[in-house]
């Protein structure tokens, strides 16, 4: 009996654990209990890279932690894929900090853009999530390597995190009522601190975000209460409110109000509509989200600007947002301005998902 006992326990260990591998729900024992801190392990530097250009050297708000080279599999000799730096941002405001990862792309270093500043992106996991989930299996660096060497998208600065930054809480991106400020963290605190440590615009204009499930609701939600702070968002197979369950806790302080506004269909209904573009993505089969997702589209007005990408069928998991990513990722910095004064090359031609 012990031994069957003991072998139940082990099968359901290793199933557990080849799940976690699989969609990342936790990186760590640390992780798993919410004992994790916000420092963030360094990655094997790339011989190449050294520990950073002297261009990059670490700030107040960004600590750098390691360098590799992006690959880029290219016919065209003297290309390559750009920089991803793991570093640690910290808001002066929020008095939070997480890791991350920034992909810096190959022009960042040329000398002819030495001056320039460059658009941006934020990309966030879903919860409780892992940046490394999208660089590892999301390919998120090399999909805008590829896109930029293509000239599908112009050169972009991404940001790569979860919206866990207060572990092992789930914030769904909210200023918490005597809690955490992880909105303002987002929205204010991480383009001032990346401004310092990389050559990034400042403008709405020129920052974006894109996310999946909980990061998708964070990008929409986020684009559309602070239109000073992303001109525009990517959601995949994000939903369109805050859920309320033991990982949450109370997120709007008892204040109905407060949750009203935090609710993307509410404020389509009963707040006037900010001048921002979005892509939203489902699949007519296998995502909780589709219906949702055309009511959120059916309500969409001017200045605001909507498109989907709806895919026949795909679960929500990472492979459908592989499947998404590659056309979605284009979309996104074509929405992008670039600084003024600045002089990305522009891309020629690229595919937009269509509504």
């Amino acid at each position: 009996m012990g031994v069957l006992l003991g072998n139940q326990v082990l099968t359901l260990f290793a199933l557990a654990l080849v799940m976690n591998n699989y969609f990342g729900f936790y990186s760590s024992w640390s992780d798993l209990f919410g004992t994790e801190g916000s420092s963030a392990a360094a990655i094997v530097t790339d011989a190449e890279a050294g520990q950073g250009d002297p261009g990059t050297p670490s700030s107040k708000g960004v600590q750098i932690i390691g360098s590799a080279h992006v690959p880029l599999i290219t016919t065209r000799k003297g290309h390559s894929g750009g920089r991803l730096e793991q570093v640690v941002i910290s808001g002066a405001t929020s008095r939070l900090s997480s890791p991350a990862y920034v992909y810096l792309p190959p022009q960042y270093f040329e000398k002819r853009f030495a001056n320039t500043r460059f658009p941006a992106i934020l990309a966030l996991t879903g919860y409780p999530g892992d940046a490394r989930n999208l660089v590892t299996r999301m390919n998120i660096p090399t999909v805008a390597a590829k896109a930029i060497d293509r000239n599908e998208m112009v050169p972009t600065i991404m940001v790569l995190m979860r919206p866990t930054v207060a572990p092992p809480r789930d914030t769904e991106c909210m200023d918490v009522p005597g809690g955490p400020q992880v909105e303002t963290y987002f929205t204010k605190d991480l383009r001032e601190s990346m401004a310092g440590a990389f050559r990034v615009g400042t403008d709405a204009a020129n920052w974006g975000v894109l996310g999946g499930s909980t990061g998708g609701y964070c990008a929409l939600k986020m684009s559309m209460r602070h239109p000073e702070a992303f001109s525009s968002a990517v959601s995949l197979s994000g939903y369109y409110k805050a859920p309320i369950d033991a990982t949450t806790g109370d997120l709007f302080g008892g204040s109905a109000k407060l949750q009203d506004e935090n609710d993307l269909m509410w404020r389509l209904a009963n707040l006037p509509q900010p001048p921002i573009s979005v892509l939203v993505t489902s699949s007519k089969k296998g995502e909780s989200n589709y219906k949702t997702t055309l009511a959120f589209l059916a309500a969409v007005k001017p200045p605001m600007q909507a498109s989907s990408l709806i895919l026949p069928s795909g679960g929500h998991n990472f492979n459908t947002w592989n499947r998404e990513v590659p056309q979605a990722l284009p979309w996104l910095a074509q929405q992008l301005h670039v600084p003024v004064g600045e002089t990305p090359a522009t891309p020629s031609a690229s595919a937009s998902p269509a509504s």
